[in-house]
């Protein structure tokens, strides 16, 4: 019989005596796959376990950790395990407890904060701290960084403090400190001030004995490379290191986790390069990328068998992921039943997308489906509400993961109570939420006045602001603003009995300030706040008045979420990594909305790459079918815009798509079977001037160059040219001001200036 020693020194996946998966040591293995198996037995030197979605990686890291264990290798406190959540943290201790049928105590295993910190609390005074120093959370930093602007005389306003918190955030994410940043990088923010601010910022946080999340790795960072025997002494300790979702690292948790690697050499990450979807928050795939140069000679372990979805899906998902450069390269494939095509469905315009998947999900609840495996994946929180509202009018229970419901946003729930006081101006409830927001000078002070009159004299809160108006009790500045608030309210009710709703609703958020407000912050959630308010502002077009809007808002807030056990999820791309659904319906996949225009403009090639492991990461969250929607009009501010779909949807296999449309989405021009020739032309989308940009700073200007004429010249403009008179459906008769490719600029002769594909018109005289 081999001994534990023989076992231990044969090579990776190559134990004596047989398959170690038949050993009655080794009863963990058994229920493993070959590739499961051999990510387990390599156990010496550097090994990267690419573990593609639904391919078993959780059980491979805590069966991996188990067998580290079992044999000998290693005893808790040897086992450096890194997770990027709490919860993976418990789940991976309690299935390591349950293979080996005892609990571990005294190892290593936590998110790399929590292990950052352990580490930094026995060397503090190293880096000018006392082993109790406090962390500060998000709202602490906040606090300090206003006081810093404030005693530096910075703009609060123009720069604010979430602003710079988010750049120093990011700056540590990639291992910087205020002497290693540029003054080029730096630029203008806080008037050019920002490394001052961050240097006063790490002197304020060291005076209190405090640092931020960021610090726990710099410090750990610091302490490495100026005490290397401190390092040395973690070499010695740590025979073994696991990391989980190794894609999601920043760079200074790569090169902590680099720098504890060097001793053993014993690491082992398991992640999926394809589902590297966090760049925004300072993830960088190119730690998986390069794990075979940074350890050389590393064993590259693929799993590709997935448990979770039908082949069709499978096989959709890795070709469009196919079409990205920056990746390692694996196939996902299952011993599972071939399924169902994808679906891919367009639609005149999102109003109707949002009918159909309401009535495909009412129809496969009826044939026994559950609401809980059903969900609806969207790029931007924004999208939400086209459906929710459409599921409160059919009576469908839903929820919304990953942030509140839309109506329930802090950004929603303000732009209506402005509305709500224009409708009804006794309504002290909203009246008080929006008095001072944004900040007019009517503070605390001033808003307990006015309900401590409203009380006394029995009225609301707008009757006692013109009553206090006419006396000396409020102060010259609060005077002064609730003049101009009341005057507005007032102004802005006359404009209702007269004018349109949904113009009126944007001259409120214009003339408040409320929507300036936000597009002076600088925070990462203020262009999605924005973003909500568009989308608030066109849905009120389906509405005869602002009574009938509000009234439809009041029965969506009173939908009781719990009213049964089953409900059909919403959620983001982002939010839906790491779960799954029987049935999927990825919505809104249109050029600019996804992929998401703003990427491609600000990253150029790696953003439109990130988009794409996006749309893989939505696919193969589906088990039995995936639904692919698209509009060809949609709403944005209250104005219909013209779309196109994304390419994405012409990177799917033909073969494994089964494509519909509205009837006459494609006018005279498109349409042979399917989606037909308008919609392949419509799939070859050109890239934006944002893109061109980007690819010109890559150093690619000549192959977009090449790339886009090619493109240009193989698109039919449909035989229009500049002066010919045309009707679209939606926008009437107009006249061609300009042809781009397949797109014509129109000046139509109601609508006005609008864009429009090609596909959307017909001659004049053809019309009706």
């Amino acid at each position: 019989m081999t001994s534990e020693a023989e076992a231990r020194a044969a090579p990776p996946h190559r134990y004596p005596g047989g398959d170690p998966g038949a050993d009655p040591r080794y009863p963990y293995l058994q229920a493993l796959n070959e590739e499961q198996r051999r990510a387990v037995l390599a156990v010496d030197g550097p090994v990267l376990v690419l573990a593609g979605a639904g391919t078993g990686k959780t059980r491979v890291l805590t069966t991996r950790l188990a067998h580290v264990l079992h044999t000998g290798r290693a005893g808790p406190g040897q086992v450096l395990a890194v997770t990027f959540t709490n919860k993976a943290a418990r789940e991976m201790k309690d299935r390591v407890a349950g293979l080996l049928h005892r609990p571990v105590e005294g190892w290593w295993l936590g998110t790399f904060h929590a292990l950052a910190a352990r580490m930094l609390r026995r060397h503090a005074e190293l880096v000018g701290l006392q082993p109790n120093f406090t962390i500060i959370d998000t709202d602490d930093r906040l606090r300090l960084l206003k006081q810093l602007l404030a005693a530096e005389d910075i703009d609060d306003k123009k720069w604010p403090a979430r602003a710079i918190g988010f750049a120093i955030e990011r700056w540590k994410d990639r291992g910087l400190l205020p002497d290693k940043v540029s003054a080029g990088e730096a630029g203008d923010l806080a008037g050019g001030r920002i490394l001052e601010i961050f240097q006063a910022y790490q002197e304020r946080l060291a005076r209190l004995n405090a640092c931020d999340f960021g610090d726990l790795l710099l410090h750990c960072l610091t302490i490495f490379q100026s005490h290397p025997e401190i390092l040395e002494d973690y070499h010695r300790q740590f025979r073994y290191l696991l990391v989980d979702e190794y894609q999601d690292t920043n760079v200074s948790q790569y090169l902590w986790l680099r720098l504890l690697a060097q001793g053993h050499r014993n690491i082992c990450c398991v992640g999926d390069d394809d589902q590297s979807i966090y760049g925004w928050r300072g993830a960088e795939v190119g730690n998986i990328l390069r794990f075979d140069q940074d350890f050389p000679g590393a064993e590259v372990v693929r799993l590709e068998r997935n448990y979770r979805s039908t082949g069709r899906i499978l096989a959709a998902a890795s070709g469009l992921i196919a079409h990205n450069e920056g990746r390692l390269g694996k196939t996902l494939w299952t011993e599972g039943e071939e399924g169902e095509r994808l679906r891919v469905r367009g639609f005149w315009d999102s109003p109707g997308e949002a009918r159909y998947v309401g009535d495909e999900i009412e129809s496969l609840h009826r044939k026994g489906e559950s609401l809980n495996g059903m969900a609806i994946l969207v790029r931007t929180g924004a999208q939400t509400q086209e459906f929710e509202s459409r599921f409160v009018d059919i009576g469908l229970p839903y929820r919304v993961i990953g942030g509140p419901r839309f109506y329930e946003r802090m950004e929603i729930r303000d732009a209506l109570a402005y509305l709500r006081v224009v409708n009804q101006p006794d309504d002290d409830l909203a009246f008080e939420r929006i008095a001072n927001k944004p900040r007019r000078g009517l503070g605390d002070s001033s808003l307990r006045l006015l309900r401590e009159t409203a009380r006394a004299q029995d009225i609301s809160m707008m009757q006692a602001a013109k009553l206090l108006l006419g006396t000396d009790e409020l102060r010259p500045q609060a005077r002064r603003s609730l003049v101009a608030l009341v005057e507005s309210f007032d102004r802005w009710r006359d404009q209702a009995e007269h004018g349109n709703h949904v113009e009126l609703a944007e001259i409120v958020l214009d003339e408040s300030g409320y929507t300036a407000m936000w597009q002076e912050d600088k925070s990462i959630e203020a262009p999605g706040r924005l973003e909500n308010l568009k989308e608030l502002v066109g849905a009120m077009s389906e509405f005869e008045s602002l009574g009938g809007f509000l009234e439809h808002v009041s029965l969506v807030m009173e939908a009781i979420q719990g009213e049964g056990d089953e409900m059909v999820t919403v959620m983001t791309l982002h939010a839906a990594k790491g779960l799954e659904f029987d049935t999927v319906f990825l919505a809104g996949w249109e050029d600019g909305l996804f992929p998401n225009q703003r990427a491609l403009d600000e990253t150029g090639l790696r953003g439109l790459e990130e988009e794409r492991r996006l749309a893989y990461v939505g696919l193969t969250r589906a088990k039995q079918r995936a639904i692919v929607t698209f509009a060809a009009n949609r709403r944005i501010a209250g104005n219909w815009t013209s779309v196109i779909p994304s390419r994405f949807i012409d990177e799917l296999p033909d073969e494994l798509v089964e494509k519909e449309s509205d009837p006459g989405l494609y006018g005279a021009h498109g349409g042979i079977g399917g989606f037909g020739d308008g919609f392949a032309a419509w799939g070859e989308t050109r890239l934006s001037p944002g893109m061109a940009r980007a690819r010109a700073r890559e150093g690619q200007a000549e192959r977009f160059i090449e790339v886009s004429a090619t493109r240009v010249d193989s698109l039919p403009a449909g035989g229009f040219s500049t002066g010919e008179r045309v009707f679209h459906q939606k926008f009437g008769y107009g006249t061609i001001a300009q042809v781009e490719g397949d797109r014509l600029s129109i000046d139509f002769d109601k609508a006005g200036d609008k864009k429009v594909m090609a596909n959307f018109v017909v001659p004049a005289d053809q019309a009706g």
